[in-house]
């Protein structure tokens, strides 16, 4: 094992193998980053939308739960990058405005943020119908609109009881932002990748991914339990630990 190896100049001069891989490491915390907010968001919208008593929303949701929960992900990646441009003259216009490092970082992010918001979202439904059917009602007998009631009365109880398997997203997040290296963007498989072919130090330079990859999802899962624990309601499955 020689670990000089990320102490060299790589060939460019441009920073050592260290220097390379710590930048592929921000190009994932930042896709990461993005990406769940945005399937955050986009996942408790459509978990909402679909413990509503609206059928036409239900199916809606229940559709576009189905199509990115079902297609794999690196067709998915393929999709944003190489089909959504054409099918728009202003989306294809914008597109060819941009750095080719920053269209890869924006379909990351989107295609990323899509695929995980509908396991969010699911996620999401799971929890609010866990909760006892009195609570809406009692939310609808204080005089509270619906969206009132979904904010005020459900999702705070029910986002306490998905904090488990949401940890499990966050974690599955970071490990599929390796996926992005398939559309070129420089994050840290792409790096380990480059290392391997121009060293040949394959067993460096996937081991310290492997270790960076440990501490990423591992530093992911503590701050999800704390947050877990401060937020924990007895009697619930949060409360459990």
């Amino acid at each position: 094992m020689n670990l000089g190896i990320f102490f060299e100049q790589i060939p460019d001069g441009d920073g050592t193998w260290a220097d390379s891989l710590l930048s592929g490491l921000e190009w994932t915390l930042a896709t990461a980053a993005l990406a769940w907010i945005m399937a955050f968001v986009l996942g408790s919208i459509v978990g909402v939308a679909r413990t509503t008593e609206k059928r036409w929303l239900i199916r809606l949701g229940n559709a576009y739960v189905e199509l990115f929960r079902n297609i794999p992900l690196i067709v998915q990646f393929f999709v944003w990058y190489f089909v959504v441009p054409g099918l728009s003259h202003s989306v294809k216009a914008w597109v060819t405005t941009l750095d080719p490092t920053e269209h890869q970082f924006a379909t990351s992010v989107v295609c990323l943020g899509f695929f995980t918001s509908a396991r969010i979202a699911e996620q999401v439904r799971s929890g609010i119908q866990a909760l006892p059917r009195g609570q809406r009602n009692a939310g609808y007998a204080l005089g509270l609109t619906q969206i009132q009631t979904y904010r005020f009365v459900l999702l705070p109880m029910a986002y306490r009881i998905i904090i488990p398997p949401l940890t499990s997203e966050v974690m599955n997040l970071i490990k599929n932002t390796a996926v992005a290296y398939s559309i070129g963007l420089v994050e840290l498989f792409f790096r380990t990748r480059e290392m391997g072919e121009m060293t040949f130090r394959y067993f460096e330079a996937f081991g310290a991914a492997t270790l960076i990859y440990v501490v990423i999802a591992m530093t992911a899962n503590r701050i999800m339990a704390f947050i877990e624990r401060r937020v924990a309601v007895p009697g619930y499955i949060a409360g459990g630990k």
